[in-house]
């Protein structure tokens, strides 16, 4: 602000003039005026050009404070006409709370939506509301608001029950609604009518004005200076970095700057972006225009006059404070919205508001918002002015629309998107359309603005500009809001509501004619067609309006008189369609069958047909309506049923029909894949209701009311068919042709297709008003057949339900009769399965099955048969009656042309001449002889005596053909065809047909004759039926003998290759049992000696040799120290996960010292491997290639891939492992079995006297300073102590390969553990191998006390490998570095528990992790003892090193991790006496060295606890780090969870089990060294301060708690706001799962730079608090994302699922989300297995889309 504050040097006579400004003063002079508007202008003009714009940086603070005090207060004080803060309290007291809660919501926010009682989807309420609501016990849906909506809590008409929340619950008292002015005194009306009539005047005005240097009358300032802004306008085709490179080089500015700018820009729609006289700005305009002017219009820039912009400001925050006052009380804002819709003088449509609306689009973002909220909170919330607004708004509504379409600011600013708030209230929508034709002007609207029509006036979307493609986008928004207006159905209906809804429905079919027959298209022959047509638009329009078609028949269906005009209006408009289309097509005659009928000659194949038929579909809808009525019987007099021509109905539709068979007979594939999208969308799921569905159900109102033979001969004509099956020998089709092979297959499919649609004509009666059914049993069927193919999620069920205008399936309400359902696991999502009785139900044609579907339902369903032991037939399921309308369909099964054409196909397949018939063709046919069957036998049951059945199909299928031919009859060609050979498949159903036709028989027979021969039919049924049961047992017993044989043939060839290879499977046994680490066989000599695993008394054993497989060359290796390399790919990481401080500053890695490892373990250096192993030579070849690939891809450009060479990362050749590194595999090292060894005070000394020699050995090296030579030289007078020799350099063990491993794994660790380049010779190398030894021993500890697993045993063997490399690789590392650097690394780490003089500054035991220290400690060693031949062991030194360190340790949880006592009893009998007394003593020991800066504690029980519990992480850690460092098997114990833990860790660590003996048994020694350690200056600062302490056992770190109920997380998000920007929403609020942080992400605003780079604000985190791995939750999008460093990232499923076990990514479903614990964890276990980097790369090599996203903006 510093800036802005240097701006602001006021002269000194304004400050003045400001604090003599009196508000009370002005306002009592105002009330005296008699001309009001005119003194306020004055007062306005003087004063706002002198509080704002007064220079280049806008300063809010200042602005609003003198805003308030000059401008506002007077205003305020003559309203009220005492002083405000009284006066509006006052107002406030005697307010009635509105009923309505009208909360607006912010971008982000959460809404919810009642599923069961909102009026429509756009009803929702606010958090607050809905949690105290009824809703949330019901069905709700969840979704984030786009902001600018409010909450619907109190309007009643918004829900059908429940409209008021607790909150908002009406008094009973005021049940009276009286007008609120009542409460206001007179003067106080008219006062307030003053003040708000001037100050909306002048806002209204200034946002309008246009000229950009003078001002309305009466505002001119008195002083005029020469100062104008530039100022840059929003709009949205110009990109974000567009704007910014322009702004760089227009107002050389800097990136920042320019980043700012664009984003205020685009948040408040301006931004002045330079101050100064007139050419300046001028000069800075033309730049700008300039600049974008090359490939679009040029942004929009304006220079304007300071005072200009300060009044625009004003008029701002005037609009704002009218929103503020308002909201004190209900009649101030009624009056309010009287000023606003008053009329001027001039006549209509000049009041404010309207002058406000008609200027919408000429205004900036900002002032279109601030005015729209104020719209809201005054006129939508005041019915009374709700309804006036509506009449208003739907009177401008073509203009608004038309200057919406122009302009290109997105619909949420615009005011068109207000309609939402006046359409979906049902009765404003009803009197809009009684009183001012909403409906006809909406439709006409739209109409008018697609303008391209053909020559028949249809429209022609071929080839859209940019322009009209934009346009048309803009203009759908229009069927949006005629959505809105028909969401809800009148109940009851006036004569006006009726007429304005047919007037209406004629210009919504005006619409459908321009529509009917668009995009027609012809079949190539030939030649590909050469450019894709169009097609996109005409489906976009059609699903736009399948809702609305949908709508329409519903409001229809509501009222008689109504749906018979509809109806024949819809006939009208159709029979106009057909007029011009029928011209030129020549009539014939078909004969066929002895039936003939006149039709005209049409081939789809060649001439033009369109998909598009909205007026048939339309009419066929009305026509199922008609019936669903019953109108249809009730006033047939009133309907033009006689004029309806039944083939003109059915022509378009069934040449749709046709065409889409012709597509799957793969006719038209040259007409390129415009075609096969547009017949996939027509049986899609979105359009397939007002497509397909309707096209069946045309066809089946014109075969109701054809002669089924006439309507058959019509579809064999358009199926192109007919010369098949009317010849008179067609029964011996084909045999003398010998066709075109193409056509044959051809017409194959199309005999399939045609006998699939005669199905679906007769079998398609689930639609309520064909068929006898409800509703909900269309559903249930849809999810039966759904259910059949595979068991699905509800998403996938919802998403193959077709939805209705309030995006609802209907599908809860009956699955749970049809499917039962199975909870998800960790993984996958709940799934709905079929009930078993309804499989039954299963029609293997169902009509809305793709071919992909139905053979796997096919399959499925056989499957299922086959398992519970019945027959595979799948025979038609029983089908419901038809409705009397369409009960003829029924003969189209018995008529003669269809059993004419079922002989034909049986005859083919009878004799199987060539491919002249296929068997999908046979098996429609017998689907087709099953349906018939059933049908009759369901009228045989339902027939009561006397009335004769009229189907009578088995009678026809036993007739045998007329006297010339004497073909046999179909049941004779059925019993033919049960015993062919080549119709395995089909016999069951042939078999199930057979049985049909004898029950049949039967009770034919039952009902004509005695009810004697009964029991013969039946016996006859019962013989086929044991006939068949006998067969199919034998079948069976054949194959399980058949099985045996071979499983038996199996099991003799195995036997006898493993007796001819014996030798080989006895090595591969060798090998098992040797390469098991902790097998207890090699156990120690003496078998009931314990194992023990540090120590002159280790357990010894001689190690197997140990031999691997190379991965990449197959080979055999024995590791050896001489021999080749071999090496496990691994994966060195920093890591944060351990971290009990993620606040300490980055330390600057080229001069840190890694040597101590602080206990708060702020990061460390994970090693992981995947375990697989190589040679080193093989690796060192194969990660050569992957670098060469690489440069090759550079210069190829093409997608980045998901490891980074550069780095050294690749994947592992065998799992594709992310890895950076190798670490080399080195055997045991051979310890000398050792003599007697010293206790620790002789060993200390000779310790102590090596160092010495050290020290002066290492003196001697480093050049030294004249003047310094006489203290070296007294320093040499110690000699080394005997066997020492410091100077002699040791034999290196390792062969050259293995040294050369060595290097490259110490420096990969030091490289990413420290971010450093590479340098091998750098001395802090092996501290970063022994501190990622140590911590990655403590994260796999801690891991498995967090999952409750024992400490060995339990680890997979990759961690197991790994660690063992690990611990023997540091052992090893000393011997490739500097001798002395790592000697003086062991001086150095010795000299905090024992002091040496000449170390300076050591650190206090408080600041060291006594795992890491003893971890270094242990592994430096070697480096001493490399030297001293006097027979010291390394055994010995690594037990005292340990017990040295395990001292210091308890002594360190004594200072720190002791807390207050807890008053509980002693749980321990009297077994531990021992250790207490020896703590306490300790304890008081410690207290005397430190005087008051330990609290005094009681009981040596609750002490001990302390240690123990504090202690133990540390002994696990040791034990795993000397088991593998020494290779000493671990006793069984530790390898289950179980008591007396403690005492066998003890022992296998070489330590007692009271661990105070350790220091009792050397007190002499130790208690010096204990005073030391207490005297160090930082002990007593660190225990005064008070500071935090870190206290042991250290709890390991979790993920954050998250909430059960996602809302709470969407409605903290929707709270944050962006740090960077003021109070901005942020529009990807991110939470980190690790720390809790929220971030703003993918934005500009919150970019920082890291390494010379800009990152978004997540990637940043990542590197602050988890050393570059983070986990993210994106709150908006409900998905966790992974980040590592900077180039790798990837989404991962949330752990938050809905009810149906699925996880909602994307929120797109809504439905509650809750948390799941069980996939928490399993992201937990991730992190804290420091997986997510691996996962990472597993995701981004499974999908290389993840590869090319920017994750760094993140």
């Amino acid at each position: 602000m510093a800036a802005a504050e240097s701006d602001r040097e006021v002269p000194s006579a304004l400050c003045s003039e400001f604090l003599d400004f009196s508000a009370k003063d002005t306002a009592l002079k105002w009330l005296q005026m008699s001309d009001l508007s005119k003194e306020v202008y004055q007062h306005l003009a003087r004063y706002v050009p002198k509080i704002y714009c007064l220079g280049p940086n806008l300063n809010p603070q200042s602005e609003d404070l003198l805003a308030q005090l000059l401008l506002q207060a007077p205003l305020e004080w003559y309203l009220c006409g005492e002083d405000p803060s009284t006066g509006l309290a006052k107002l406030e007291q005697n307010n009635q709370p509105s009923q309505l809660c009208g909360h607006v919501f912010k971008v982000g926010e959460p809404t919810y939506s009642c599923r069961e009682c909102a009026a429509d989807p756009t009803c929702v309420l606010c958090m607050q509301c809905f949690l105290g609501s009824v809703h949330k016990e019901h069905r709700y849906r969840m979704t984030t608001s786009g902001g600018g909506g409010f909450c619907d809590c109190g309007d009643t008409e918004a829900w059908k029950k429940g409209p008021y929340c607790q909150k908002h619950e009406p008094n009973i008292s005021d049940a009276s609604q009286e007008d609120p002015l009542a409460h206001l005194s007179a003067d106080m009306i008219g006062r307030a009518y003053n003040v708000f009539s001037i100050v909306l005047k002048y806002a209204v005005d200034m946002l309008t004005w246009e000229k950009e240097d003078e001002l309305p009358l009466g505002l001119e300032p008195p002083e005029r200076g020469d100062t104008y802004y530039c100022m840059l306008f929003n709009d949205e085709v110009h990109t974000y970095e567009q704007v910014i490179y322009t702004l760089q080089k227009a107002v050389n500015c800097t990136q920042k700057e320019a980043v700012s700018f664009a984003t205020t820009v685009d948040r408040d729609g301006r931004k002045s972006v330079r101050y100064g006289d007139f050419q300046f700005c001028e000069q800075a305009k033309s730049v700008i225009v300039r600049n974008t002017s090359r490939q679009s219009k040029p942004l929009r820039v304006q220079v304007m006059h300071s005072s200009v912009v300060a009044h625009q400001c004003f008029a701002l925050k005037a609009l704002a404070w009218l929103g503020h006052i308002i909201g004190y009380s209900d009649a101030l804002r009624r009056i309010l919205c009287q000023v606003g819709l008053q009329n001027a003088p001039e006549g209509e449509n000049t009041s404010l508001v309207d002058t406000l609306m008609l200027c919408d689009s000429k205004m900036w973002k900002g002032a279109r918002n601030v005015y729209h909220q104020l719209f809201m909170s005054s006129l939508l919330m005041d019915l009374k002015y709700k309804k006036l607004f509506a009449i208003q708004f739907a009177k401008n509504y073509e203009r608004l629309q038309s200057d919406y379409v122009k302009d290109d600011h997105d619909r949420e600013y615009s005011i068109t998107d207000l309609s939402v708030q006046m359409f979906t209230v049902p009765s404003l929508a009803r009197m809009l359309i009684t009183e001012e034709n909403l409906m006809t002007t909406i439709i006409r609207t739209f109409v008018d603005h697609l303008r391209h029509r053909d020559l028949q006036g249809r429209f022609q979307f071929e080839r859209y500009t940019a322009q009209q493609a934009f346009k048309f986008r803009r203009v759908q928004s229009l069927i949006g809001d005629l959505k809105y207006v028909l969401i809800s159905r009148p109940t009851d209906w006036t004569d006006k509501l009726r007429e304005k809804f047919l007037e209406g429905l004629d210009t919504f079919l005006e619409l459908l004619k321009c529509m009917q027959g668009m995009d027609p298209v012809v079949r190539q022959v030939g030649q590909h067609i050469e450019m894709e047509p169009e097609w996109e638009a005409a489906f976009t329009l059609q699903m736009k309006l399948t809702h609305i078609i949908s709508m329409m028949q519903e409001w229809c269906a509501t009222d008689e008189k109504v749906l018979i005009e509809a109806y024949r209006k819809c006939l009208m408009a159709l029979t106009h369609c057909h007029s011009g289309f029928t011209d030129g097509e020549q009539p014939i005659t078909l004969s066929m069958c002895g039936h003939s009928v006149d039709t005209i000659r049409y081939c789809v194949s060649q001439e033009k047909v369109s998909i598009h038929l909205p007026v048939s579909r339309l009419l066929a809808g009305l026509h199922v309506l008609l019936s669903k009525t019953e109108v249809a019987y009730r006033f047939p007099e009133q309907l033009p049923l006689s004029e309806l021509s039944p083939p003109m109905l059915i022509e378009h539709p069934l040449r749709c029909l046709v065409l889409c068979a012709q597509v799957h007979a793969g006719m038209w594939r040259r007409n390129g894949f415009s075609l096969v999208n547009q017949i996939y969308y027509y049986h899609n799921v979105k359009c397939r209701v007002e497509m397909f569905d309707k096209d069946l159900i045309m066809l089946q109102a014109g075969a109701s009311m054809m002669d089924p033979n006439h309507f058959l001969m019509i579809v064999l004509s358009r199926f192109e068919l007919y010369h098949i099956f009317s010849s008179a020998d067609c029964r011996k089709r084909y045999n003398r042709e010998s066709a075109n092979k193409d056509v044959v297959q051809q017409n194959n499919t199309l005999i399939e297709e045609m006998l699939h649609l005669v199905m679906m004509v007769v079998g398609e009666r689930f639609t309520p008003g064909i068929g006898q059914v409800q509703p909900s049993e269309e559903i249930e069927r849809e999810i039966i057949h759904q259910l059949c193919i595979r068991p699905m999620a509800h998403s996938e069920l919802v998403k193959a339900l077709p939805e209705n205008e309030n995006k609802e399936t209907g599908m809860e309400t009956v699955i749970d009769s049809v499917a039962s359902f199975k909870k998800p696991g960790v993984t996958g999502r709940g799934l709905y399965e079929l009930r078993p009785e309804c499989a039954k139900q299963f029609n293997l044609y169902f009509y809305h099955y793709s071919r992909a579907d139905q053979s796997k339902a096919e399959e499925a369903q056989r499957k299922l048969k086959r398992q519970n032991g019945e027959d595979s037939a799948l025979p038609p399921p029983v089908l419901p009656p038809f409705c009397p309308l369409f009960a003829s369909l029924v003969n189209l099964l018995q008529c003669d042309v269809l059993l004419g054409m079922l002989g034909a196909v049986l005859q083919w397949a009878v004799e199987p001449s060539g491919g002249h018939w296929s068997e999908s063709m046979l098996q429609r046919v017998l689907h087709l002889i099953g349906m018939a069957l059933l049908e009759e036998q369901q009228q045989l049951e339902s027939s009561s005596e006397d009335n004769d059945v009229t189907f009578n199909f088995t009678l026809k299928i036993s007739r045998p053909g007329e006297a010339p031919s004497n073909t046999p009859s179909i049941l004779a060609l059925l019993e033919t065809l049960q015993n062919a050979p080549h119709l395995e498949v089909h016999k069951d159903m042939i078999r199930w047909i057979l049985r049909t036709v004898a029950s049949i028989k039967t009770m034919r027979e039952r009902t004509t004759t005695s009810p004697v021969t009964d029991s013969g039919g039946q016996s006859q049924e019962e013989t086929l039926r044991d006939k068949d049961k006998a067969e199919r047992k034998r079948k069976a017993e054949m194959a399980r003998l058949r099985r045996e044989k071979i499983m038996a043939q199996m099991s003799e060839m195995q036997r006898h290759f493993i007796n001819e290879n014996k030798e080989l499977f006895q090595q591969s046994l060798e090998e098992l049992e040797a390469s098991t680490s902790t097998s207890l066989e090699h156990s120690p000599t003496s078998p009931d000696a314990a194992l023990v695993c540090l120590g002159p008394r280790r357990t010894r054993l001689n190690e197997k040799r140990q031999v691997v497989t190379c991965i990449l060359c197959q080979e055999e290796q024995e590791v050896r120290a001489d021999g080749r390399a071999m090496v496990l790919a691994a994966f060195v990481q920093r890591s944060t996960v351990m971290s009990k401080n993620r606040r300490r500053p980055p330390h600057d890695p080229e001069n840190y010292d890694p040597l101590f490892m602080h206990p708060d373990l702020s990061f460390g250096t994970h090693t992981g491997s995947c375990g697989h192993i190589m040679h080193s030579h093989c690796w060192q070849r194969y990660f050569e290639a992957v670098q060469a690939k690489e440069q090759r891809r550079q210069q190829r450009l093409r997608v980045h891939t998901s490891y980074d060479v550069e780095n050294g990362e690749f994947l592992c050749p065998l799992c594709e492992c992310l890895s950076n590194t190798v670490i080399p595999l080195l055997p045991l090292a051979k310890a000398p079995s050792s003599c007697e060894q010293p206790g620790l005070g002789q060993w200390l000394k000779t310790i102590g006297q090596q160092v010495k020699a050290l020290h002066s050995a290492h003196k001697k090296l480093k050049p030294t300073s004249a003047g310094a030579v006489d203290d070296a030289d007294r320093m040499e007078e110690c000699a080394p102590p005997e066997g020492f020799t410091p100077d002699q350099i040791p034999k290196n063990p390792y062969s050259s390969t293995i040294k050369e491993m060595l290097t490259t794994f110490g420096t990969a660790t030091y490289k990413v553990g420290l971010k450093v380049h590479p340098n091998e010779e750098d001395p802090r190398v092996p501290i970063m191998c022994w501190g990622s030894c140590a911590y990655t021993i403590q994260s796999i500890e801690r891991l498995l006390v967090d999952e409750e697993k024992p400490l060995f045993g339990s680890l997979p063997c990759r961690q197991d490998d790994c660690l063992r490399s690990l611990t023997r690789f540091g052992s090893a590392c000393w011997t490739v570095s500097s001798l002395p650097s790592v000697q003086a690394h062991f001086i150095r780490l010795l000299a905090v528990l024992v002091p040496d003089p000449q170390v300076e500054s050591s650190h206090c035991i408080l600041e060291v992790d006594m795992f890491h220290l003893l971890v270094s400690l242990v592994l430096s060693y070697p480096s001493v003892h490399c030297q001293d031949s006097s027979g010291l062991s390394v055994d010995g030194a690594q037990l005292h090193l340990f017990h040295l360190v395990t001292v210091a340790h308890i002594v360190q949880i004594l200072l720190t991790s002791v807390p207050a006592e807890m008053t509980m009893e002693q749980e321990s009998g009297g077994g531990d006496e021992e250790e207490e007394e020896g703590i306490c003593h300790l304890y008081s020991l410690l207290g005397t060295h430190l005087g008051s800066t330990l609290r005094e504690v009681g009981s040596g029980w609750h002490l001990w606890r302390c240690v123990k519990a504090g202690i133990l992480p540390y002994l696990r850690g040791a034990a795993l780090f000397f088991h593998h460092l020494n290779g000493v098997p671990t006793p069984p114990e530790l390898h289950a969870l179980g008591p007396g833990q403690w005492e066998q860790l003890c022992a296998y660590l070489c330590l007692p089990s009271n661990l105070l003996q350790l220091y009792h048994s050397h007190r002499d020694l130790l208690d010096p060294l204990l005073e030391g350690w207490c005297s160090h200056p930082y002990v007593r600062e660190y225990l005064q301060a008070g500071g935090p302490l870190i206290s042991f056992p250290r709890e390991s770190n979790r993920l954050i708690d998250l909430p059960d109920d996602y809302s709470a997380l969407i409605n903290q998000a929707s709270s944050f706001t962006c740090p960077k920007s003021g109070g901005d929403k942020s529009r990807a609020p991110t939470l980190c799962l690790v720390c809790g942080t929220m971030l703003c992400s993918q934005s500009y605003c919150c970019q920082t730079e890291l390494e010379s780079e800009d990152v978004g604000a997540c990637t940043a985190h990542t590197f602050s608090c988890g050393a570059g791995v983070g986990i993210f939750l994106r709150v908006r999008e409900s998905q966790v994302l992974f980040l590592a460093g900077k180039t790798k990232g990837c989404f991962y499923a949330p752990p938050y699922l809905d009810d149906y076990g699925e996880t909602d990514q994307g929120l797109r479903r809504g439905n509650p989300l809750h948390l799941c614990r069980e996939r928490y964890r399993k992201i937990q276990k991730l992190w804290r297995q420091h997986s997510i980097t691996e996962e990472i790369g597993h995701a981004q090599e499974a999908n290389q889309t993840l590869v090319g996203i920017d994750w760094q903006h993140l």
